[in-house]
């Protein structure tokens, strides 16, 4: 990468769109189906072939897996025609494998891009993650607190009730306790069954009711969701969570050593970035995919963290 080869948010945005909808429309076809794996793969092909026709020297650092776990789009892979800004991009082809499966709402495809070394290199962990909505003080939740006691602090925020709020979780056995804390407050939840780069992404978008997200999820997801709020403003804090040796010894790898560090949305995007989701299944955020004799429709959010500008495109092709 020479200094004239840098990073050109702008110009590359519409390519990233690209990537993302090739993803949604080529996993379309296997709504319903029942077969994640592939929804999935059909997603990841085409996501990678149009990352391979953009101009950029890019490296993988949120992917599909490790390079012994992943076929491609695996972390560290190098994607692009190698002529272009080096730049780290972080994706999910297929965000709610489950949910493309049985039909179900806000199924995604994800991807954002950044320079160079802007994007948290997550190890595939779990990670302790809360969010909430622009306008707000920094530190206006936090992770010290109970989740009743973010209720409580949001509510003050916002001038409104406890029950105003609305939180969204995801439905898993391990949030049973922290589910009946915040229902205790007289809050709202939404329970979500998959898909948390969604649940966060809902905490900055008003239409979509949601005031807080909390909860249990994949670490590289929260590296993804940091980063839609990058552009769409609200805060995100995330704590790596470690079940056992295997897990602490693949943060040692990513470069990681403060395995108790707190991480804001800053710290886990450093940069300016790029940010594309294309709707697979109807949601909050994006429509489905619309298919009809010959044609496909699908509708894609693009933003970019530099200008704060979101775009919400529809893009019809025929099939």
């Amino acid at each position: 990468m020479t200094d004239a080869a840098k990073f050109q948010d702008r110009m590359l945005s519409l390519g990233l769109a690209r990537v993302s909808e090739a993803a949604a429309l080529a996993s379309a076809k296997l709504i319903g189906h029942g077969d994640e794996k592939a929804a999935d793969q059909a997603a990841v092909n085409a996501m990678r072939e149009q990352l391979n026709l953009l101009d950029i020297a890019g490296v993988v650092v949120i992917g599909e897996g490790e390079r012994d776990e992943a076929p491609m789009l695996f972390i560290g892979e190098e994607v692009g025609t190698g002529n272009g800004p080096g730049v780290d991009i972080a994706l999910d082809p297929l965000e709610g494998t489950t949910l493309t499966a049985k039909d179900m709402p806000n199924a995604l495809t994800v991807i954002a891009m950044g320079p160079r070394g802007s994007m948290l290199h997550a190890p595939d962990v779990y990670m302790e993650k809360l969010a909430i909505g622009p306008g707000f003080a920094p530190d206006t939740v936090t992770l010290a607190m109970t989740p009743g006691e973010r209720v409580k602090a949001l509510a003050k925020a916002k001038g409104c009730e406890t029950s105003d709020i609305t939180v969204c979780i995801l439905e898993r056995p391990r949030h049973a306790d922290m589910i009946a804390e915040v229902r205790a407050t007289g809050a709202a939840i939404r329970l979500i069954t998959d898909g948390d780069v969604a649940g966060v992404m809902h905490c900055a978008d008003p239409d979509t009711g949601i005031d807080m997200y909390m909860g249990d999820g994949g670490a590289p997801e929260g590296v993804l969701a940091a980063a839609a709020l990058k552009c769409m403003g609200g805060q995100i804090y995330g704590r790596l969570l470690f079940r056992n040796d295997d897990e602490k010894g693949r943060a040692a790898k990513a470069g990681i050593t403060d395995l108790d560090r707190i991480y804001t949305r800053d710290e886990m995007v450093t940069d300016d970035v790029i940010f594309a989701a294309t709707g697979v299944t109807s949601g909050s955020l994006l429509q489905a995919v619309q298919r009809e004799p010959g044609w496909l429709t699908c509708e894609t959010l693009l933003m970019r963290s530099r200008t704060g500008s979101v775009r919400r495109m529809q893009y019809r092709t025929p099939v």
